[in-house]
């Protein structure tokens, strides 16, 4: 199962959302899982060594094949792989041949794709976040009960398949409130954690696993969701 995550305005917790999501996964499942990251992101919130050069960004320049890939993941636990983006920018050329990769050999997959923002990427529509996101079986919005970031949803690049809600007391704004302004379902609702804020600022959230985030996101781990592809409205480009 590949489960992608993404907003459509910086802060809303995407980054800290796709690294429950998969510590839960590798949680449930007696099984690898294999969390990519699109951004750089991850290496900080589970507290493991930059990887320079080496990583996604290399590989979609490069011509190198997909062992490399398998070569630059790096263990989080011992269910648990990372596969990190290092510091170089990803090209647009190898997307399709990325997103056939992460699905070919059946491992439960969560990607966290970042800020998907049309309007500043160039070549958006070929892209490697546009292209692994429409190629997933979950497309999952991450965003706050927030006025601003449910502006951005009028409109999508991408439609998701299901929302992840990250819940801070004082929103006027409710669950339902969201489903609407989005179309689509919300299907994990996730509190604003001190704990979890203080894992993820040490670096430590693999050792510092926050129970209640876990269990609020098991729906997306457990195949209890419809997926992309049998949903009616698909993931689609606007």
């Amino acid at each position: 199962m590949l489960i992608s995550m993404w907003s459509l305005k910086g802060g809303q917790g995407t980054s800290v959302t796709a690294a429950l999501a998969a510590l839960r996964a590798s949680h449930d499942r007696g099984e690898p899982v294999r969390l990519v990251d699109l951004g750089r992101d991850q290496p900080a919130i589970f507290g493991t060594s930059e990887v320079s050069d080496a990583g996604l960004g290399r590989w979609t320049q490069s011509d190198l094949g997909t062992e490399a890939l398998d070569r630059d993941m790096v263990e989080l636990s011992p269910n648990l792989s990372l596969l990190p983006r290092g510091s170089l920018q990803l090209s647009q050329r190898r997307a399709g041949e990325l997103a056939e990769w992460l699905k070919a050999d059946g491992t439960t997959t969560v990607v966290d794709a970042g800020t998907l923002d049309r309007d500043h990427a160039e070549g958006f529509a070929d892209s490697v976040h546009q292209k692994i996101v429409a190629e997933s079986d979950q497309s999952i919005l991450v965003t706050r009960a927030c006025y601003l970031a449910l502006r951005r949803t009028v409109s999508p690049p991408v439609r998701p398949t299901g929302v992840v809600l990250v819940a801070e007391a004082g929103r006027a704004l409710t669950r339902s409130d969201c489903e609407r302004a989005i179309g689509a379902p919300v299907v994990a609702t996730v509190a604003i954690d001190p704990d979890t804020a203080r894992a993820v600022d040490a670096g430590m959230l693999r050792t510092r696993v926050p129970n209640q985030a876990l269990r609020s996101l098991s729906v997306l781990v457990e195949n209890d969701l419809p997926r992309a592809r049998d949903n009616a409205p698909g993931v689609e480009l606007d």
